[in-house]
């Protein structure tokens, strides 16, 4: 399977989340990881890090898997290598997240294909969430 066209439809699914986990968050502001949790920041959009052995990043307390997500986080973004990101689908199926966005690199054809399989809305394209947030420095 491909990555499917990422439609205005697909991207106002992913954002009409309550809150979002951030798959691949980092301290270090220089990554993409950091960026995009800064990016649902200045966007007063509710943002809760995952990362396995940080507490904290930019001010916001971690949770260590995705399993450990608040039941308001609809939507998962991805910033992992793509091996990563296999095993972080299945992680979003099992907690019933319904909506992913791989960043560019995040993605592979497996992952894609699995969350795809689960029926989710997959937003692998390509497209940037930085990009479509209008994040800047």
């Amino acid at each position: 399977m491909t990555s499917p066209t990422v439609t205005q439809a697909m991207l106002d699914i992913f954002l009409a989340s309550p809150a979002f986990g951030v798959v691949g968050a980092s301290k270090d502001r220089d990554k993409y990881g950091n960026k995009v949790l800064r990016a649902y920041q200045l966007r007063q959009r509710r943002a809760i890090p995952v990362h396995p052995r940080e507490t904290e990043i930019e001010g916001v307390r971690c949770v260590a898997s995705v399993a450990e997500l608040p039941a308001e986080a609809h939507s998962l973004s991805i910033i992992t290598p793509p091996a990563i990101t296999e095993q972080i689908v299945e992680a979003a199926h099992q907690k019933g997240i319904k909506n992913l966005w791989m960043q560019p690199g995040a993605e592979s054809p497996k992952a894609v294909a699995q969350a795809q399989k689960y029926g989710m809305n997959v937003i692998a394209d390509g497209t940037c969430l930085l990009v479509v947030l209008k994040y800047h420095e």
